[in-house]
C-alpha cells in the first residue's frame, strides 16, 4: 500500500465525518425549531406552566424539571441515556474490531 493510498483513505473518512457531524447539527436545528413552534403555538392552558431539561455529560443525563409534565421529561432522559451507552458499547466494539 503507496502513502497515495493511505491519503484517499483519510480524505473519505473525512468527508463521511462531515457528513455525520452536518447531519448532526440539522437534526439538533430542527429539534430546536420544532420546540420553539411547540411553545408558540400550545400557549398556557389553566395557568399551568413547566421547564426541564436535559444535560448529557458522556452518557449519563442530568434532568431537572418542574411543572405536571416532568415526569415525561425523565422517563424520555432514562431512554436516551440507555441508548447512549448501548451505542457507545457498540461503537468501541467496532472499533476494535476494525483495529
Amino acid at each position: 500500500m503507496s502513502s497515495k493510498d493511505s491519503g484517499q483513505d483519510g480524505d473519505a473518512t473525512f468527508k463521511g465525518l462531515s457528513i455525520l457531524f452536518l447531519l448532526g447539527f440539522l437534526v439538533i436545528l430542527i429539534g430546536m425549531i420544532l420546540m420553539i413552534a411547540a411553545t408558540v403555538f400550545s400557549g398556557v392552558q389553566n395557568g399551568s406552566w413547566g421547564a426541564g431539561g436535559v444535560i448529557f455529560i458522556g452518557p449519563f443525563p442530568i434532568v431537572f424539571g418542574v411543572g405536571p409534565e416532568a415526569h415525561w421529561l425523565v422517563l424520555i432522559s432514562i431512554i436516551l441515556a440507555i441508548l447512549s451507552i448501548v451505542m457507545l458499547i457498540l461503537m468501541r466494539k467496532q472499533a476494535l474490531r476494525n483495529f
